[in-house]
């Protein structure tokens, strides 16, 4: 007898199997989604997500949690649209015979604007469906009159869309429950039909505010803000209305939060246009991350954003996000050795300087990298040899970078190699003959070289090229006072100086010099006094000296 017993089958599933509770909680989920869809209330919302969450995590192999919990979680704002996506496609994976998860996942595709894929997957569901295939014939026909909405279509969308459409609405007859609701939402859509064809007509006969109108009536009547403020905007953009265009986009992003398109141009034009509003184009940038979708540049555009609110430490973090997703891109590394460079860690910055020299991908603008490069070396960590060596590397990439002589040229200066000075300060007025900074820097080379003639027709050439270039008229007059010792011709051009710039000290000291030798006493003392007295603030000179000079002009 006891081995009748142990023989026997094991005894049912009971009612405390995760099963059977996987299905109570899909029963109550549906039963609170039908009651959202007709009384919109969040709790019936909030409750019908709750019970297919824990219907999923009871049963994960239940197709139908996935599909409704997606479409309400993203109706909520819970979820972006690429996630419901792939919660669909679990679905579809699931049950590859169900109509529903092909629905769903083809809506969702359409929403995304990925039509094709959408095309795809309705044509899955019509072909299960069969005779019972009003609905998705329906909803294609809906995806193909959206897709021609958008102006994406062609010829073969409109015939497509009209053959889904009349077939579709014969085959309703075996689907009464959707004939109401598809009659509420093609009437919708052909109202958005005819308000974007006129529009769309008025804008080509360039009717602009007569388009604007139509737009602002579809608002209105169709209640589809996010369409025709969408349209509003890109028509006020082309139209140079731009504070019109960011007060449109901004509607469609309260309308729709995730609407990736407007919310890059709302972030495009915010940055072009008010790059003073930093915070609004951040906000625009870091909704874009919650999309995943070129985040690289994203974080791009961030970094220098945070560097114009100077903000070093949120920029260098964005850099080395961007560089996380594109390592190989010598632009990201670049921008992050910058910003390295402002937060004054520059043992990183030459680390990726370096990298963007070495990816170099144009050597006009690698040649740049290396005089930002050459400029660390030789001002912040005073390795001249590396500096020369890195300015010389990029004039090899780009032999016509004439900034980079004259980079190249200071490096010699400053260290008094007085041949090479003149030698690539040449080259660079060889280069560009018209550029009056290379006989600027010629001329005090040549000077110190004491090649007066020669520094004389460099100085000359550079105030020819720009006479409001104070510092070459103050050098000019150096060389006549103490090279050739000619104080009122030097006077002249120390005044001139004064002129263009009324705060230059060493202009002052100069034409107190000057006076000074022809003997104008007072003259001498004002002008050392207004030396001193902007001397206090600047502090370019030795203050004693001139006390002294001063003093002097008084002694007997």
């Amino acid at each position: 007898m006891s081995e009748q017993i142990l023989i026997k089958k094991p005894p049912a599933k009971t009612a405390q199997s995760r099963e059977y509770k996987a299905q109570i909680a899909l029963e109550k989920a549906r039963a609170a989604h039908e009651k959202y869809l007709i009384r919109q209330q969040n709790s019936d919302l909030q409750e019908a997500i709750n019970n297919y969450i824990d219907a999923v995590k009871l049963d994960p192999m239940l197709p139908e949690s996935y599909y409704r919990l997606a479409s309400l979680m993203w109706e909520q704002g819970q979820i972006s649209v690429d996630t419901a996506i792939e919660q669909c496609k679990t679905a579809v994976s699931l049950a590859p015979d169900s109509v529903n998860a092909h629905l769903y996942t083809g809506f969702f595709m359409k929403l995304a604007q990925d039509f094709k894929s959408a095309e795809n997957e309705f044509k899955s569901a019509i072909k299960m469906g069969k005779l019972k295939s009003g609905r998705p014939r329906i909803v294609l026909s809906q995806s193909l009159l959206q897709k021609i909405n958008t102006d994406n279509a062609n010829v073969s969308d409109y015939l497509k869309f009209v053959y889904y459409l009349i077939s579709g609405s014969l085959m309703l007859a075996w689907d009464k429950p959707s004939v109401k609701m598809f009659c509420k939402n093609m009437s919708d859509d052909l109202s958005v039909l005819k308000y974007n064809t006129l529009g769309k007509f008025l804008e080509k006969c360039k009717l602009y505010s007569a388009a604007e109108n139509t737009y602002k009536k579809a608002v209105m009547e169709t209640g589809h803000g996010e369409i025709f403020f969408h349209k509003m905007g890109d028509l006020a953009l082309m139209n140079k209305e731009i504070t019109l265009a960011v007060d449109c986009y901004r509607k469609v992003v309260e309308e729709n939060p995730l609407n990736r398109e407007v919310l890059i141009k709302l972030a495009t034009v915010l940055q072009t246009y008010f790059p003073e509003n930093v915070d609004d184009t951040i906000d625009c940038y870091e909704k874009l991350l919650e999309f995943n979708i070129d985040n690289s540049k994203i974080y791009y555009e961030l970094g220098h954003l945070y560097m114009h609110k100077e903000d070093k430490i949120n920029s260098i973090s964005a850099f080395k996000l961007a560089l996380e997703g594109n390592e190989t891109n010598a632009f990201y590394h670049n921008s992050l050795a910058y910003a390295y460079s402002k937060a004054e860690l520059y043992d990183d910055a030459i680390e990726h300087y370096q990298k963007a020299i070495s990816i170099n991908p144009d050597k006009e603008w690698t040649s740049v990298i290396c005089q930002a490069l050459g400029s660390i070396y030789a001002e912040i960590k005073g390795n001249v040899e590396a500096a020369v060596s890195t300015y010389q590397a990029g004039l090899i990439l780009n032999p016509e970078n004439y900034d980079l002589y004259l980079a190249l040229g200071d490096i010699y200066m400053a260290e008094y190699d007085l041949d090479n000075a003149i030698r690539t300060y040449c080259d660079a007025i060889t280069l560009n003959p018209e550029e009056y900074r290379g006989y600027s820097k010629a001329g005090i080379a040549l000077w110190e070289k004491d090649y007066l003639e020669e520094a004389l027709v460099s100085f000359h050439k550079s105030i020819d090229l720009n006479p409001s270039n104070e510092y070459a008229h103050n050098n000019l007059g150096i060389i006549y006072l103490d090279g050739l010792g000619d104080a009122e011709e030097a006077l002249e051009y120390f005044e001139k100086a004064i002129e263009l710039n009324p705060n230059y000290t060493l202009a002052y000291f100069n034409a107190a010099r000057a006076c000074q030798t022809m003997g104008f006493i007072n003259d001498a003392a004002n002008y050392y006094q207004m030396a001193i007295n902007l001397n206090k603030i600047n502090e370019e000179l030795d203050e004693n000296d001139i006390t002294e000079r001063l003093h002097n002009l008084f002694n007997i």
